[in-house]
């Protein structure tokens, strides 16, 4: 039986680690809109102690009671102030339950689920961030991790398309990466606008022009499945190795844990292999429209 709202006890804390489909309850601490159908939840254990340590690029299942459930990327800092942060994009019940939360309410976590962006085999390398709309979420997490171990990585790139200036994400925190002296930052937009002077394109036309060490980089790709494939493909053609591009694949995850099958995807199961592939491991199925 799933936990009532508002019924946190250290009892559901010990029952989440034991059992990976039971939710622990978190209170919703804050939510901040990022533009006109994406906002954050910032969220807190209430239970009062500590949320579960995740890396970058893992995901939790999120849970309205009473509503339903889904998986959402980590999006908040590593090594932050110890709430989870969540960016999520309004596309059908579920989410739109979670855009109309106000801080006190309750919301169920899993989590954290699936693998995460090869920050470690980074050191020592550049580290090119590719994103399409509300994938710079999942990346975010990654900048955090980067900028605050600068010295142990190379040059830092961020290549970043959204459909209009006015879906971009974290423009604040885009506008400060940008100023800092140790990140690349580029934006782009498929679609300008009168107020807007930045880029207008895809985002494969910002890594054509982009200043890639393509034997001493490694390169994390987030966005929809064709924006990855186009991207890995142009990587490639500057000379990127394949195993120096990985992929983020969210799609169609439902359980969390590899039993429902919801998320098979060929012979992977996306929210128990992944969502982090390296390029190569996962190249041939890009694009099939069967898979």
């Amino acid at each position: 039986m799933s936990p009532e709202p508002g019924s946190s006890s250290r009892t559901d804390r010990t029952r989440a680690a034991l059992d990976p489909m039971v939710p622990r309850i978190y209170s919703v601490e804050r939510i901040r809109r990022n533009n006109h159908d994406t906002f954050t939840l910032k969220l807190n254990p209430a239970d009062g102690g500590k949320p579960d340590p995740f890396s970058a690029g893992q995901f939790n299942m999120l849970y309205i009671f009473g509503v339903g459930e889904i998986p959402v990327s980590i999006s908040g800092d590593p090594a932050g102030d110890g709430a989870l942060m969540h960016t999520i994009r309004e596309v059908g019940t579920v989410t739109r339950a979670m855009a109309r939360l106000k801080p006190g309410n309750s919301i169920g976590v899993r989590g954290p689920f699936g693998s995460h962006w090869p920050l470690e085999t980074a050191v020592g390398s550049d580290v090119v961030i590719v994103a399409g709309g509300i994938g710079l979420a999942p990346l975010r997490p990654v900048i955090y991790q980067v900028t605050a171990n600068r010295s142990r990585y190379g040059r830092m790139i961020l290549l970043y398309g959204a459909r209009a200036p006015k879906e971009i994400l974290y423009r604040r925190q885009l506008k400060a990466w940008g100023g800092a002296f140790d990140m690349d930052v580029h934006v782009t937009v498929d679609r300008g606008e009168r107020d807007w002077n930045g880029e207008i394109g895809v985002v494969t036309g910002l890594i054509r022009r982009a200043p890639l060490d393509r034997r001493g980089a490694i390169a994390l790709i987030c966005g929809p499945e064709i924006m990855m494939r186009f991207s890995a493909q142009e990587l490639l053609r500057r000379g990127m190795d394949k195993d120096r591009i990985y992929v983020s694949m969210e799609r169609n995850m439902k359980c969390g844990v590899g039993l429902c099958g919801h998320c098979q995807y060929g012979t992977r199961i996306i929210c128990r292999d992944g969502p982090v592939y390296r390029y190569d491991d996962i190249e041939p199925l890009l694009g099939r429209r069967e898979v």
